[in-house]
């Protein structure tokens, strides 16, 4: 531990595994109090408890981040408990998988709930409570690459994530003032349980790995270290910046890397 975020209480939805799980555990190496939520509560346990077996000090919340009243009271709790909040990472998502022409409103819809909704809800609940401190904050906000190009038969979640991207720019923009700081992470490809299915075996992993520079699928760290600068003091002048952590995915055509 290095104290990089010593004394600093920060939220994390989507916590229970993944980029938000290893997000907390990085955060809780450099010293935050923090508070992961989610809906299986089951997970967020295991995570909180591995957490504490460590040393740091973490909790949980059963939160519905697609549900407004719930996500709301969540954050502000939190901020009564432990009598701030300096950090909030939007992590929580949601997708749905099919052509264009089979995708109901529904499930249109539901893309946008928790990725876009959920994402402003806490960041408008996050900017109130960072004024009233007078302190300045740090909200991070997580995009992915489907959000800068479209991906086949992932129409609502790619058009979400892209939404993400453009608030956080917005975010800063008003925020920059009150030293409230909202910058968004852009993953690529990265093994968490939602790329489980398409990195199900070694000859899958290694076809996926062509279409990356680096020659590999990210870990889950990897990203949680991008959001840790972002959301520390060591990135008081960064605003309104969308940092890749994808191996080089984004800047490449994925034929050239195929080819290679």
């Amino acid at each position: 531990m290095t104290g990089r975020l010593e004394g600093k209480v920060a939220f994390i939805t989507g916590g229970g595994s993944g980029i938000g799980e290893a997000t907390a555990h990085r955060f809780t190496e450099e010293g935050a109090t923090v508070v992961i939520c989610g809906r299986r509560k089951e997970l967020l346990d295991g995570v909180v408890a591995a957490i504490r077996a460590r040393g740091g000090r973490a909790e949980a919340v059963q939160v519905d981040v697609g549900n407004e009243e719930q996500y709301v009271a969540a954050l502000d709790d939190a901020a009564k408990r432990h009598g701030r909040l300096d950090i909030l990472v939007n992590n929580a998502m949601a997708y749905s998988v099919g052509p264009i022409e089979r995708t109901s409103t529904n499930d249109w819809h539901g893309n946008f709930s928790t990725t876009v909704d959920g994402t402003f809800w806490g960041t408008r609940a996050a900017l109130r409570l960072m004024r009233k401190q007078g302190k300045g904050g740090a909200i991070v906000n997580v995009s992915s690459i489907c959000g800068l190009f479209g991906a086949a038969y992932m129409a609502g979640y790619s058009a979400a994530k892209a939404a993400i991207i453009n608030f956080s720019r917005a975010v800063a923009a008003e925020g920059g003032a009150l030293n409230i700081r909202c910058n968004v992470v852009i993953p690529g490809t990265i093994e968490t349980p939602p790329m489980a299915e398409m990195l199900a075996d070694e000859e899958a992993r290694k076809k996926t790995g062509k279409l990356i520079p680096m020659r590999r699928v990210g870990r889950p760290e990897e990203v949680a270290n991008a959001i840790l600068f972002l959301a520390s003091d060591e990135a008081s002048y960064v605003n309104g910046a969308a940092l890749s952590v994808d191996g080089g995915q984004a800047s490449t055509l994925v034929i050239a890397a195929a080819l290679d």
